[in-house]
């Protein structure tokens, strides 16, 4: 509902959109526990069909704003103007233009960055009809892409933009020696090329013990880098050969090789996260690991191959490849210089996610510092994806995207208010 930390304050009488949506968003919250997700939903819908035609104009005064651009800002204001960030400062220093809505917040951060998802191939109700995200005709696809099986409309995406994830790097998941091919969104709904940031990431890999039972081949560690060994100098041959009818898996392979396209390898074990960090080695490409739930035992080897890591959520169960796994192995990658981003992964289990920003406040609880955690899930996720000159910070000229929070983001008791989204509100409901 409209909270006094998400108050409608058009400047403009004219400005008949705004209030309309604060009005419905307030109608809808009186009955929020009996109606939950669907009327989320309905009113999200509402706001695209009201504001997505015309680019709102809005400004957003907090107590606190972290722009994750320098220091936090104290009874601060952030203008956006078409779509972009024109100006953050102390609200002493910020006028308002005329025309603008006003919203306002205990806290505002960046929107939120989960780095790396399958959020949109996977979907909320956990049925073979909208699970997409893993192929298991062949252990080796990289020619699949992720915006063919991307449904931006999909339940779960409008489940974490409501929490304030606004960017999500998604796509196929573990579970195969090369699965296919990712990219970044914006949690926008509605038209896909509308919300498409990066339309190829990343080659998204596995090795280890996840892809077991899914194949005939690999059986073991040795055959699995093997065979990944042999597709990268099949696509040597191939680029080599001017004549080859054309080969969509091994075109994308060839994009990996000139570093045009990183390969992120989900890997949990010390032992395999080094035939990872060989296989960089021996063919040159840019490496990404992912999971890395080891990687605090190989810390000084990360760090000497320049390789960032998307660690597994802070949270996920201590089990089978993660049994080794600790709360503290972030602030452990972080204290070495590496740069790291927490991410949702892929969970079994209806709502089929995690959601980063509780992922975070967990690092924070185990060495992180506050600012260290939030970056893991906003500057530095956006570094980490090679876009951080639009999203992941509050900065001038930057992507209009803003989560307002009811108190401190880490708090447990602490709501998502309000989530702008390139300057339109998208969710107005206290969660």
């Amino acid at each position: 509902m409209c909270t006094k930390y998400l108050r409608c304050h058009p400047t403009d009488s004219r400005q008949v959109q705004p209030r309309l949506m604060c009005r419905v968003a307030t109608r809808i919250g009186v009955q929020g526990t009996r109606m939950g997700l669907l009327c989320t939903l309905a009113v999200v819908g509402i706001a695209f069909v009201l504001v997505r035609s015309a680019v709102a104009q809005v400004a957003v005064r907090a107590d606190r704003i972290y722009t994750m651009a320098g220091p936090a800002i104290e009874d601060g204001m952030v203008i956006v103007r078409d779509g972009k960030i024109a100006q953050v400062g102390p609200v002493r220093d910020v006028e308002v233009p005329a025309g603008f809505e006003v919203l306002e917040a205990s806290v505002v951060t960046p929107g939120l960055i989960d780095a790396h998802s399958v959020v949109g191939l996977s979907g909320i109700y956990n049925e073979e009809h909208d699970q997409d995200q893993l192929e298991t005709s062949n252990p080796i696809q990289p020619e699949l892409r992720a915006f063919d099986a991307y449904n931006p409309q999909e339940e779960l995406v409008g489940w974490i933009r409501d929490l304030g994830v606004t960017t999500v790097h998604t796509g196929h998941g573990p579970g195969a020696l090369i699965s296919g091919q990712t990219m970044v969104v914006k949690t926008t709904g509605g038209v896909l090329r509308d919300a498409i940031v990066d339309s190829v990431a990343m080659v998204a890999s596995s090795l280890g013990r996840v892809i077991d039972g899914r194949y005939e081949s690999p059986g073991t560690r040795a055959k699995s880098v093997a065979m990944l060994r042999q597709a990268f100098v099949d696509a040597e041959d191939y680029a080599r050969d001017e004549g080859a009818k054309r080969d969509l898996g091994k075109d994308i392979l060839v994009q990996v090789l000139k570093g045009e396209v990183p390969l992120m390898v989900t890997v949990q074990r010390a032992p395999d996260i080094m035939s990872a960090l060989r296989l960089a080695e021996e063919f040159g490409f840019d490496l990404v690991l992912d999971g890395a739930a080891e990687s605090y035992l190989i810390v000084d080897e990360i760090r000497e191959a320049g390789v960032p890591v998307i660690l597994h959520p802070t949270m996920a169960r201590a089990t089978g490849e993660l049994s080794n796994a600790t709360l503290e192995t972030a602030a452990r990658l972080k204290e070495a210089g590496i740069l790291v981003a927490l991410q949702s992964g892929l969970e079994s289990y209806v709502p089929k996610t995690r959601v980063v920003l509780f992922e975070a406040a967990i690092a924070a609880a185990n060495g992180l510092s506050f600012e260290e955690a939030l970056a893991t899930v906003t500057i530095d996720a956006a570094r980490l994806l090679g876009i951080d000159d639009r999203v992941g910070s509050i900065e001038p000229g930057k992507d209009g995207d803003l989560v307002l929070f009811d108190g401190d983001p880490f708090e447990y008791i602490t709501h998502v208010c309000g989530v702008v989204i390139e300057g339109t509100v998208v969710s107005r409901e206290c969660r």
